[in-house]
C-alpha cells in the first residue's frame, strides 16, 4: 500500500510543476478587430488596404520598411549602396533567412518578384512603382543589382510596400489562399467572414523580440459591433475604429486608451472623368461648389476630421491648403450646371461599405440634391466595388480613402485606372516630381500638383481619414499615426 504523505506529496509537487510549466508556456494572443475583410491575401495582386494592414512586414516582407515617420529602414535588404547618378541601387540580402514552408530565401526570389511585377500580364495594383525599373541583375545570392531607367525619388520607399513584398515562384500561386512569406508571423489559417489567424515564425531573425505568440483579426464592419466587441474585452484593440461618436464613451472608461493619429488617407467623392458629363469641368466645379466639407466632417466623421482641397495630406511637408479655391456655393453650383446643360441630372454615387462612405454619401446626397443634381445613393459590397468601380469603370460617382502614401501618381496613371483621368500636363509634372532629387524643389513641385488637380476640380476632395484607435490598457507598440499602410506586430506588446 502506498505512502498516503508521500503520494500526497509527489501529486503537490507535481502540481506546482503543472502550474510553473504553464507559466512559462502561456502564449499570448492579440486579438484586433478590423472593419475591411479582403477578398484575397495577397498584395501584390490586390489593391484592398486591408491585406497590407494584417499581412505586409508580418507575413510578407519586402526589401525595405517604413516607421512611422516615414523613414526608410532596412528589411530583407540588410544595406544598400546608390551610385552617384541615383540609378543603380546595390543591395545586400539578409543571410539564413527562409520562407516559411521552408524554402530558402536568396537575390533569384527578389528577382522573380519584380520581374513577375512587372510582367505584361501583371496585376499588381501598384505597377507603376516598378516601371522606373530598365534591369534586375544578382551577382550572387545575397546581391541583387537594381538599375533604373530614371531617377526615382520614392523609389526605396515604394521598396516597402505590400506591392513590392518578395514572393517566391515555389509557393507564389496559393498565396491568394494560403500566404507565405518570411516575416515575423506566420499565416494559420482564415475563416471567411469571421476572422484571420496568424502564430509567431520562431525562425525569424528577430523572433526572440517578439513578445505575441498568436495574433486574430476578427472582421467587423459595424460600428455598433465594433463597440459591444471591445466592452466586452472581446477585443485587445481596433486600430481603424469605426465609430467616432463613440470616442468618448471610451476615453471615459479606464480599461481603454483612445488614440487620435492621422494617416495618408485622402478622402475623395471620385468622379469618372472618363463619361459625360464628368468630362466637363464646368459639372465638377459645380460638384465642387455644392461640397460642404465642414457639414461632411461633423455628420460623417463627429468632427474628426480636417477637410482637404486637393490630393496630399496636411500634415505632409508640401501641404498647400487650397479649401478655399471652391468655397461651399449652392448658387454657383447651380449655374455651373445650367451652363453645362446638366441641370436636374440623374447622377450616382456608387459606395463601398465602410462607414465614412456611407455616412458621407447620405450628406453629399443632400448637398447635391440642393444644388439641382437628382443624386441617388448605391450602397455596394467590397467586391463588387473592386471588380465594376476600380477595375470596370462602371460608376458616375463614388466615396473612397486613399490610404497609400506618395499617391498623387494616380492621376498620371492614365484613362484605364478608375478616375479615367489622363492629362498630359499633369502626367509631365509628376514626372519632374518623381525624378526631382533635390527635397526643397520636390516640394515646390508637389504644391503645383496639388494647386493642378484641384483648379481642375478632378474630384471632390473632402477630408483626411483619421486614425482613430481604442486599445485595451497594456496593449502598446501600435503607432500613433500611420505613414504606411502596414502595421508591423513584431513591436507590440501585450501586458
Amino acid at each position: 500500500m502506498p505512502d498516503r504523505k508521500n503520494t500526497s506529496l509527489l501529486l503537490a509537487a507535481l502540481a506546482g510543476f503543472a502550474l510553473a510549466a504553464g507559466s512559462v508556456s502561456a502564449e499570448t494572443t492579440l486579438v484586433i478587430g478590423l472593419q475591411q475583410e479582403p477578398t484575397t491575401l495577397d498584395p501584390t495582386a490586390d489593391a484592398t488596404a486591408s491585406i497590407d494592414g494584417m499581412l505586409t512586414h508580418n507575413v510578407y516582407e519586402s526589401l525595405t520598411i517604413v516607421d512611422e515617420a516615414g523613414v526608410v529602414g532596412p528589411a530583407l535588404a540588410e544595406s544598400w549602396e546608390v551610385s552617384g547618378d541615383g540609378l543603380t541601387y546595390t543591395f545586400r540580402l539578409a543571410s539564413g533567412v527562409k520562407y516559411h514552408d521552408g524554402t530558402d530565401f536568396d537575390s533569384a526570389d527578389v528577382k522573380f518578384a519584380f520581374d513577375r511585377a512587372m510582367a505584361e500580364d501583371s496585376v499588381n495594383p501598384s505597377k507603376g512603382i516598378f516601371k522606373p525599373i530598365a534591369s534586375v541583375e544578382t551577382p550572387d545570392p545575397m546581391t541583387v543589382v537594381i538599375t533604373l531607367s530614371k531617377p526615382d525619388a520614392f523609389f526605396l520607399f515604394n521598396m516597402a510596400q505590400g506591392d513590392a513584398a518578395i514572393v517566391a515562384p515555389e509557393s507564389v500561386e496559393t498565396n491568394k489562399t494560403d500566404p507565405v512569406g518570411t516575416g515575423a508571423f506566420r499565416f494559420a489559417g482564415w475563416t471567411r467572414g469571421d476572422r484571420l489567424r496568424l502564430e509567431k515564425n520562431p525562425d525569424w531573425r528577430g523572433a526572440a523580440d517578439v513578445s505575441v505568440d498568436k495574433v486574430e483579426f476578427r472582421f467587423i464592419s459595424d460600428p455598433a459591433a465594433a463597440t459591444a466587441a471591445l466592452m466586452a474585452e472581446e477585443l485587445d484593440a481596433f486600430p481603424g475604429f469605426p465609430a467616432p461618436e463613440l470616442l468618448p464613451q471610451f476615453q471615459a472608461d479606464p480599461r481603454f486608451r483612445v488614440n487620435i493619429g492621422s494617416t495618408e488617407g485622402e478622402v475623395i467623392l471620385a468622379m469618372n472623368n472618363s463619361k459625360p458629363p464628368f468630362d466637363d469641368i464646368r459639372v465638377r466645379q459645380a460638384i465642387s461648389h455644392a461640397l460642404n466639407r465642414a457639414e461632411i466632417i461633423d455628420g460623417a466623421m463627429y468632427g474628426q476630421a480636417v477637410p482637404i482641397g486637393s490630393f496630399y495630406p496636411p500634415h505632409g511637408p508640401a501641404y498647400e491648403d487650397l479649401t478655399g479655391l471652391y468655397p461651399h456655393d449652392v448658387e454657383k453650383a447651380k449655374a455651373l450646371l445650367a451652363e453645362a446643360g446638366v441641370a436636374g441630372a440623374t447622377m450616382t454615387i456608387r459606395t463601398p461599405p465602410f462607414p465614412y462612405a456611407m455616412r458621407s454619401a447620405e450628406i453629399i446626397q443632400a448637398q447635391l440634391s440642393a444644388a439641382g443634381i437628382d443624386a441617388k445613393v448605391e450602397n455596394v459590397e467590397w467586391g463588387f466595388w473592386l471588380d465594376e468601380i476600380y477595375k470596370k469603370l462602371n460608376y458616375d460617382m463614388t466615396i473612397i480613402a486613399h490610404t497609400s502614401p506618395n499617391d498623387m501618381g494616380n492621376f498620371a496613371r492614365g484613362p484605364s485606372y478608375f478616375y479615367g483621368y489622363d492629362d498630359a500636363a499633369f502626367n509631365e509634372l509628376w514626372t519632374k516630381i518623381s525624378e526631382e532629387a533635390d527635397p526643397a524643389e520636390r516640394i515646390t513641385l508637389l504644391k503645383q500638383g496639388q494647386r493642378y488637380l484641384a483648379e481642375n476640380a478632378v474630384h471632390g476632395f473632402l477630408f483626411q481619414l483619421p486614425l482613430l484607435g481604442v486599445f485595451k490598457q497594456g496593449v502598446t507598440g501600435f503607432p500613433a499615426s500611420q505613414a504606411v499602410l502596414f502595421t508591423p506586430l513584431a513591436g507590440v506588446r501585450k501586458e
